[in-house]
């Protein structure tokens, strides 16, 4: 083999092929970043509705809306939680989500924004009951815990070169072995079982997070135009929200005091 034949095989620094690859790292990276940039955004849009209508329905003085010893509801409080409209508050955020999925490949970046914002506000008012039934303490530290997990498994998901496409098939059922155990427990109410479905959950969330992760990633096309590309971004942060709510909701019936 000649000289010339050798400098041929072998790119120079500065050449079109390192340049290129370059450029789609840096895409690559710019788009995680924007997907987890929209997550987070939608995390705390859920965190600040859910604290916001806790805060809207409790009284701090005695009303005829009584919950619990020393626990009593405003007017709003009682709407929400109590009346015929806590189906709506319950279901509300299964519209949104099937509506975000279904439509997002027809609508603009700023409207699947916006319907991601709505879905992350109605997650919110959901799960705002959560402050009734655990102590804020313990909800503040299942939090910190569950962002650490989340982060760990985040990020073997977008580091490793090993393939988990393999774990998607068992985990997807496991998902519908939770849903599926839940439903039926709402009719038995067994404490033994939710625990079980606790810690499945668990399991399953967290090897989800780090399987999406690595999904959402793959789906990185660099020669994507912006409009594509920021429907991927939400679309990807979406799946990484509710892996993280999920993950959320599950360690806390595992780790979180009850109030008394």
């Amino acid at each position: 083999m000649s000289d010339n034949d050798r400098n041929i095989t072998v790119p120079r620094y500065g050449s079109t092929a390192t340049r290129t690859q370059a450029a789609i790292d840096q895409g690559l990276r710019s788009y995680m970043l924007r997907v987890y940039n929209y997550m987070t955004l939608g995390l705390a849009i859920t965190g600040a509705a859910a604290l916001g209508v806790y805060m809207l329905a409790v009284s701090a003085e005695p009303t005829q809306y009584a919950l619990g010893a020393n626990v009593y509801l405003t007017q709003f409080g009682y709407a929400l939680f109590v009346s015929p409209l806590k189906w709506l508050v319950v279901f509300a955020p299964l519209a949104a989500v099937f509506f975000l999925s279904f439509r997002v490949d027809r609508m603009s970046v700023a409207a699947a924004q916006t319907v991601f914002w709505v879905y992350a506000a109605l997650v919110g008012v959901s799960l705002s009951t959560i402050f009734l039934v655990y102590t804020h303490d313990s909800i503040v530290r299942v939090f910190f815990i569950t962002a650490a997990t989340f982060g760990a498994l985040s990020l073997y998901g977008y580091t490793t070169s090993r393939s988990l496409s393999a774990m998607g098939s068992f985990l997807m059922m496991g998902l519908f072995g939770i849903i599926i155990a839940s439903l039926v427990n709402i009719f038995l109410g067994s404490s033994m079982l939710q625990f079980i479905i606790s810690v499945v959950g668990v399991l399953v969330f967290a090897g989800l997070t780090a399987y999406d992760t690595q999904r959402i990633k793959e789906m990185y096309f660099a020669g994507d135009d912006d409009v594509v590309a920021g429907r991927k971004a939400i679309m990807g942060a979406l799946t990484l929200y509710l892996d993280f709510i999920n993950l959320f909701v599950m360690l806390l019936q595992l780790f979180g005091n009850r109030n008394n």
